[in-house]
C-alpha cells in the first residue's frame, strides 16, 4: 500500500491523538461521521479543500497527512529489515509506518542502539586487546603480586631467618604492597573514565587524531604558501598533544601538510575541482600530482566549500592503520584488524594500480560509498634499498539512487555480523540476537 493511500490511517491517528471524536471532526468539517470513518479505513480517497479542512481542524500541516511523516521511518524499517536476517513483509513497511509509527519509531530507535552498541563494543574490545596503558598496568599488577607472593613464602618456609633479613624481606612486601596498591588505584582510575569512549585517547595516534579533528583536519595557517608559518606555533596552541610522540607525529603530519598546500594551493584545487568535480584520476591529470597527494588535499577541504564528508585511511605495507580520517556511516577501527576486504589492502599486493571499487558495509545503516585506492613508494628510491610502500584509500559517500556493483565490507571481524564471509579471521563477538 502507498504512503498516499495511508492518509485516512493518519487522520484516524491524528484525531486519536488530540482526543477529538469522530462525530466531532465530522461535524466541524461538514461531512458525515459515516462517510469519514471510511476516510479513516482508507476507503474513500481524500484530497483539495476536504484534506486542507481536516488538517486544519486537527492543527496539522496538509502534507503530514497526504504524504506523512514516516517517510524517514521507512527507509530506517527497510535497513532495518535487511540486517534482520529473516523473513519479514517488506512490501508492507509503508502500511507498518503509517498504521503504527509508534512501533515503527521503536524499531527505528532500538535498530540505532543497537549499531551504537556495536561501535561501544568494538571500541572496547580493541582497546583491551592493545591498549599499551592496560598491558603496562597489568603487568606491573602481576610483577608486583608475584613478588609479594615469593617474599612473602620466604618469610612464612624460613623461621630461622636473621632478624636483618627479615627486616629486609618485610621493607620489600611494604614497597611492593605499594606498588600495587598504586597500580590498582591508577587502573580503576583509569577504566572509570572510559565511558566518553570518542574523547579518550590511549595511544599517540589517538592523540593525533584528536588534535586534527578538533581543526576539522584544516589548517588556514598553512595554506598560504608564501607566509613563513610555524608549525611550533600551531602545536603549541593545542592541549590535546599530551605526550612527546604524540607532538612528533603532528609536527610531521603538519609539515607535510604545508608541502601539500604549496604543492596543491587551494585556489587551485577549486578550480580544478569546479572543472573535474570530485574525479580523483582526472584531478591529479589537471593538478599534476600523484593520487596520495591529492587524497590528502582532498580529505582537508574546509567544511564551507560544501562538497561534503570526505574520508580517509592509509596504512604502511603491515596493513597497520596510520592515518585515518572517518565520515559518517563508514566507521574505522581504532587501532589494527580491519576488514581484510578493504581495497585499501588490495591495492599493496598490486602497487601503481589506481582502484575504484564500490563499497556498503555489512549490517550497518551505512548507506553507499565509493572508495578510491592506491599503493605507492615512499621515502628515498635508489638501487640497493628496499622500498617502503604506503597505501591510501579516499571514501565518499554514493548516491543510494545510482546502481552499482557494490562489495560488502566491515569493520573488523571481531563486530562483523557477515557469517559467511570467507575472510573471516575469527568469530563474531556479536551473537545471534544481539
Amino acid at each position: 500500500m502507498s504512503r498516499s493511500a495511508l492518509t485516512g490511517s493518519r487522520i484516524r491517528e491524528r484525531r486519536s491523538m488530540v482526543g477529538m471524536r469522530q462525530a466531532d471532526l465530522a461535524r466541524t468539517v461538514g461531512i458525515s461521521a459515516s462517510y469519514l470513518n471510511l476516510i479513516e479505513h482508507n476507503r474513500r480517497r481524500i484530497g483539495g479543500k476536504l484534506l486542507m479542512d481536516i488538517a486544519g481542524a486537527l492543527e496539522i500541516e496538509p502534507a503530514a497527512l497526504s504524504e506523512g511523516a514516516e517517510a524517514h521511518l521507512v527507509a530506517r524499517l527497510r535497513e532495518a529489515a535487511a540486517e534482520g536476517g529473516k523473513r519479514i513483509e517488506i512490501e508492507r513497511v509503508d502500511e507498518f509506518a503509517g498504521r503504527f509509527p509508534g512501533w515503527a519509531e521503536l524499531v527505528v530507535e532500538k535498530q540505532r542502539r543497537i549499531a551504537a552498541l556495536e561501535r561501544t563494543v568494538e571500541v572496547l574490545t580493541d582497546r583491551l586487546t592493545h591498549d599499551p596503558f592496560l598491558s603496562a598496568a597489568l603487568h606491573d599488577i602481576l610483577t608486583a603480586v608475584a613478588s609479594i607472593r615469593s617474599t612473602s613464602s620466604i618469610l612464612v618456609e624460613t623461621p630461622e631467618l636473621e632478624p636483618e633479613w627479615r627486616g629486609r624481606f618485610q621493607r620489600n612486601i611494604n614497597e611492593d604492597s605499594q606498588r600495587l596498591s598504586e597500580a590498582s588505584r591508577s587502573l580503576v582510575g583509569y577504566l572509570d573514565g572510559v565511558d566518553d569512549i570518542d574523547a579518550s585517547t590511549t595511544s599517540p595516534q589517538e592523540e593525533l587524531e584528536a588534535f586534527l579533528a578538533s581543526f576539522d583536519f584544516y589548517f588556514p595557517e598553512l595554506e598560504n604558501a608564501a607566509q613563513d608559518t610555524d608549525v611550533q606555533s600551531i602545536l603549541a596552541g593545542s592541549e590535546l598533544l599530551r605526550s612527546s610522540s604524540a607532538r612528533a607525529l603532528a609536527e610531521g603530519h603538519l609539515i607535510q601538510y604545508l608541502r601539500d598546500a604549496t604543492l596543491v594551493p587551494l585556489a587551485r584545487l577549486r578550480s580544478a575541482l569546479a572543472s573535474h568535480g570530485l574525479e580523483p584520476a582526472a584531478l591529479a591529470g589537471h593538478l599534476g600530482v600523484d593520487l596520495p597527494l591529492l587524497f590528502r588535499r582532498l580529505a582537508a577541504l574546509p567544511k564551507e566549500l560544501e562538497y561534503g564528508p570526505i574520508g580517509l585511511v592509509v596504512c604502511d605495507a603491515s596493513g597497520t592503520l596510520i592515518f585515518r580520517k572517518q565520515i559518517e556511516g563508514f566507521p574505522l577501527p581504532r587501532f589494527g584488524a580491519a576488514c581484510p576486504l578493504w581495497p585499501l589492502f588490495r591495492a599493496l599486493s598490486q602497487p601503481m594500480l589506481p582502484m575504484q571499487v564500490d563499497l556498503a558495509q555489512a549490517g550497518r545503516s551505512a548507506g553507499h560509498f565509493r572508495s578510491y585506492s592506491i599503493a605507492q613508494p615512499v621515502g628515498e628510491i635508489s638501487f640497493g634499498k628496499s622500498m617502503r610502500f604506503e597505501a591510501s584509500m579516499l571514501v565518499i559517500p554514493d548516491d543510494p539512487a545510482v546502481e552499482s556493483n557494490q562489495e560488502q565490507v566491515g569493520v573488523s571481524c571481531r563486530v562483523c555480523p557477515s557469517a559467511t564471509c570467507g575472510a573471516r579471521r575469527e568469530p563474531s563477538i556479536l551473537a545471534e540476537g544481539f
